[in-house]
């Protein structure tokens, strides 16, 4: 429609005053989604100015206004004789605001070096929008821009665009869907136009913050040279940036903050912001260490904890141990947060703060990334927001490039996925980067979402200080070879302003390189630490045979089956679903056997009605993958969720159950952190399939199996693995259960194959009453889960025993047994149907429940009796180089008596877990009971 026909159109509308409201709801309703309006009215907005690379307009107050101003002139023509001169000025000048909203950081001052080879973005040209020098004295309504004023000349409204968007900060937050979110935003940068106004005290507090990132790197280069220690230098404005968070999150009611990071800059956040001695860290360089502190790790591996002093009291500390698998710590920190949170009944974050840090490549590069930021906003995972730093060293990783590190223009374009707000800061304006630090911490705690501050700096040494960086990248170390350090470049900005000379300057330097030399605490806001987390004492120190007792009474099971199995007359569940809590009410009534999902409900219920609290995650927790769990009943009527086991009692303990984002090593590795922040309570993780493990193989490897060893950290995490052959091809088989023997050393972690759910009911139980927090991985069943032998009997729950081997259950004359065999897992059943079937009473069976620890004081009191025997079996389902075999056999081996032979009997080794056809399945599973029990072929 051209504005000669748009003025007809408007005379045959109904545009008057009283309609303003009406087409101002028209317009919101035109910018979500151009089909919900009329197509008059649709072509009547089409013809407003668009924004090049920008496909949906934002909402703005100052276009609405020219409407308010249309439908209030009753000269209709006027109006439009308008629109073509003035007016369409007006417009267009409200659309260069939000081209600089939209894309003014691509002309942002961001690198420290000036090596940033930034694309023209005509969108910021005036003469883009129609435009000229001859409108930049002319007055124009500012529209929403928060400038303190309604109407200001061009020429002011483009400088404070250009201060606000093209300066040290650069501000992308136009992704974001949520209006308010937006317009809160805008008035913090544009009110301020993006500039920090700080009083001159805090200038020269951040001034000795940059002499102690500077110092200290300085001090250990010079002391320890050619050590590793992965510099901050370049990125020196971190250290001030922390602080800032910590001290103002605790001025907003946080009382805890977790820090994740990886090596860089690792060490200086210990000392600076930490408070740890640097007479322990020089310590830690010189190679010293303490014997009795397992095998220990490199010093940019390690955690600390520390209490930090703030405006709003004492805030507790904790930098996450971690390994060299970079982003990886993300999720356990946020883990670690949650435990916090709940420990203290906080549920939207505003007690304990995340914060994690990352590289640029790293970022951008890691899946573990994606699979948190996608955590962060789920029921089972949000923490009311994670602040993200980005140390942008502008190098991937070694020696990489950016075109060769990422597909995108930023390293934190992955952040846009949650609709994160990103703030792109030059490192070297430490003002500004204190003005970015504030306004994050401030929308996090706002909005209770994820915000990432990418701090745009550069690393002085290669990617350690062994490393030679011009070799590959010759022009930026050049440059960095000139460029002066942080520290002096914000000494000659405040001397400029007559705040100090360098006398000032070199006397904080001088002051700060003594208090190293003293060998003391460097951090005036370092307090000693007071007890802020959970006691840790009742667990350390105890191994597996510490004492415990884990027995019931029939009453008490019998009371807690009849409380569980129920449900209120009005909630109405699946057919299913209903048949699976009748049999619970005839199991609990005593005319039926235990199955296995009534005896792991009857564990959780026993702990929670005693205080203890408990979390279960995994994709399809809440039912369970194989249809036998159902914690949660789905009311067919209103698909409300009722569950039992949240109304055992009315001082229980809290029980949580939730089904998991589709992801393993994000997961895993939260539920890792939750574990090791919050002993008292029963934490465990279910796979899908016992092979999913896979997809966090780097959280089982560098955490739950070695923490212990590495960083004296304790973890009572379970993991539940379900693992059996049944011919579903294969990767519907194995947990891998040899990867877990592999790793198991040093008591480090149980590895149990229940085959009973009364030895389902006991171990859960056992892992949370025997004060030892060590993780627990199960081979959990699959159809044992409703395998007609597989049942028990309440008085085997009560017994409060898990046994770490069982013998032979039917009666056999011991003196004609002249075979053994052992196994493990749900193999057991196949052996003894067909021990049965073939009547041989010459073999016994006996089951080893947990293969690690091996429990060899139990095998020895049932092997006593076998003392004749000479044959010895080991049988498993598994691949000969898979299963248990060549990791446990010296173990078998020292169980049987002297002069005794051990055989295998299973499938061949593979290079598969299992075979994909179900015939070839049972004929390979026919074939090892065969074998094992000493059977002939057909």
């Amino acid at each position: 429609m051209h504005y000669g026909n748009m003025q007809a159109w408007l005379e045959s509308t109904q545009l008057a005053g009283a309609n303003a409201t009406y087409v101002e709801e028209l317009y919101e309703s035109y910018l979500t989604d151009p089909q919900s309006v009329d197509a008059d009215w649709r072509a009547l907005f089409d013809q407003l100015p668009k924004v090049e690379g920008v496909d949906v307009e934002t909402k703005h107050s100052e276009v609405r206004e020219d409407f308010r101003q249309a439908a209030k002139n009753t000269h209709r023509k006027q109006v439009v004789v308008q629109a073509e001169s003035s007016d369409e000025k007006q417009v267009k000048v409200l659309q260069l605001i939000n081209a600089f909203r939209f894309r003014g950081h691509q002309h942002a001052n961001l690198d420290p070096l000036g090596l940033w080879k930034q694309e023209r973005v005509r969108d910021l040209e005036l003469s883009h929008h129609g435009l000229t020098q001859e409108d930049m004295d002319k007055v124009y309504n500012v529209g929403s821009l928060k400038v303190g004023a309604e109407k200001l000349p061009l020429r002011d409204i483009h400088s404070a665009l250009v201060k606000t968007y093209c300066g040290s900060i650069g501000a992308e937050y136009m992704h974001i869907t949520s209006t308010d979110e937006k317009r809160w935003l805008q008035q913090r940068l544009e009110s301020v136009k993006a500039t920090a106004n700080l009083t001159a005290d805090a200038k020269k507090k951040l001034y000795k913050e940059l002499v102690a990132a500077d110092g200290l790197e300085k001090y250990l280069g010079s002391k320890f040279p050619g050590a590793k220690r992965f510099s901050l230098e370049g990125g020196d404005a971190l250290i001030p940036m922390l602080k800032e968070l910590i001290s103002r999150a605790g001025a907003q009611g946080a009382k805890e903050v977790v820090i994740g990071m990886a090596h860089r800059g690792r060490l200086n956040v210990l000392v600076n912001v930490l408070g740890k001695n640097p007479s322990v860290l020089f310590d830690e360089f010189a190679g010293k260490f303490d014997k009795g502190n397992g095998s220990g790790d490199v010093k940019y591996h390690m955690g600390y904890s520390s209490d930090f002093a703030t405006p709003g009291g004492d805030v507790h500390l904790a930098l996450a141990f971690n390994p060299s698998h970079l982003e990886i710590v993300n999720p356990v920190v946020m883990g670690s947060v949650r435990a916090r949170m709940d420990r203290r009944g906080c549920t939207d974050g505003t007690q304990a703060l995340p914060i994690t840090i990352h590289g640029d490549s790293a970022i951008a590069g890691q899946g573990v990334v994606q699979e948190t930021f996608n955590l962060s906003q789920t029921r089972a995972f949000q923490v009311g927001g994670t602040v993200r730093i980005v140390v942008n060293n502008q190098v991937g990783f070694t020696t990489s490039n950016p075109e060769d590190t990422r597909s995108t223009q930023y390293c934190t374009d992955i952040a846009k996925m949650v609709q994160a707000p990103i703030f792109h800061v030059n490192s070297d304006d430490p003002e500004a980067v204190i003005l970015a630090t504030q306004i994050a911490l401030d929308f996090r705690n706002t909005f209770k979402r994820d915000v990432v501050i990418d701090l745009v700096c550069y690393r002085r040494h290669g990617h350690n200080e062994a490393d030679e960086p011009n070799a590959t990248q010759p022009l930026m170390y050049q440059k960095i070879k000139k460029h002066p350090v942080p520290r002096e470049i914000y000494a000659q900005q405040l001397a400029n302003e007559g705040l100090f000379d360098e006398k000032d300057a070199k006397k904080a330097i001088d002051e700060y390189r003594a208090a190293l030399d003293h060998g003391a605490c460097v951090v005036e806001e370092w307090r000693p630490m007071m007890e802020h987390s959970v006691d840790w004492s009742p667990y350390v120190g105890n191994d597996w045979d510490s004492p415990y007792d884990a027995s019931l009474t029939l009453e008490q099971i019998t009371d807690l089956a009849k409380r569980v199995s129920s449900y209120p007359e009005d909630v109405t569940p699946q057919s299913r679903v209903k048949k699976i809590y009748q049999d619970r009410q005839t199991m609990a009534a005593g005319d039926k056997l235990i199955d296995w999902g009534f005896a792991e409900t009857l564990a959780y219920a026993s702990l929670v009605e005693n205080g203890t609290n408990i979390r279960i995650t995994g994709q399809d927790a809440g039912r369970g993958t194989f249809f036998h769990r159902h914690a949660v009943i789905h009311d067919q009527k209103d698909a409300s969720g009722y569950q039992p086991l949240q109304n055992v009692d009315k001082k229980q303990g809290r029980f949580e159950v939730y089904d998991s984002v589709l992801s393993e090593e994000a997961v895993l590795a939260f539920e890792y952190g939750y574990a090791t922040a919050e002993p008292t309570s029963l934490v465990i993780w279910e796979a899908q399939f016992g092979d999913f493990a896979n997809g966090a193989q780097v959280v089982i490897d560098q955490f739950l199996c070695s923490g212990e060893q590495k960083w004296g950290r304790l973890c009572g995490l379970t993991l539940l693995l379900p693992h059996g052959y049944e011919g579903q091809g294969p990767e519907h088989s194995s947990a891998r259960l040899e990867r877990f023997l592999q790793l198991c050393a040093d008591h480090n972690m149980q590895v149990c194959v229940p085959t009973t759910p009364a030895q389902v009911f006991n171990m859960i139980r056992r892992q949370h009453i025997r004060p030892v927090r060590r993780p627990l991985v199960v081979m959990s069943p699959k159809s044992l889960l409703r395998h007609p032998a597989a049942t028990s009997t309440m008085e085997e729950l009560a017994s409060g025993i898990f046994h770490d081997v069982i013998d032979e259950i039917d009666v056999l004359e011991t003196e004609k047994v002249d075979r053994v065999v052992f196994c493990s897992g749900k193999v057991y059943y196949d052996l003894l149907d067909a021990r049965r079937k073939n009547e041989l009473n010459n073999v016994a069976i006996v089951r080893i429940e947990q293969l690690y620890p091996f429990p060899h004081k139990e095998m020895d009191e049932i092997i006593e009796k076998y003392n004749h025997v000479k044959e010895f079996v080991w049988c498993q389902e598994e691949p000969q180089n898979q299963g248990a075999w060549y990791c446990s056999q010296h173990h078998f081996w020292n169980s049987i008596p002297a002069g005794a032979n051990l055989t295998y009997a299973g499938r061949e080794a593979s290079a598969s877990p299992a075979v994909g056809y179900l015939s070839v399945h049972n004929v390979q599973q026919k074939a090892l009971v065969k074998d094992a029990l000493g059977l002939k072929e057909d």
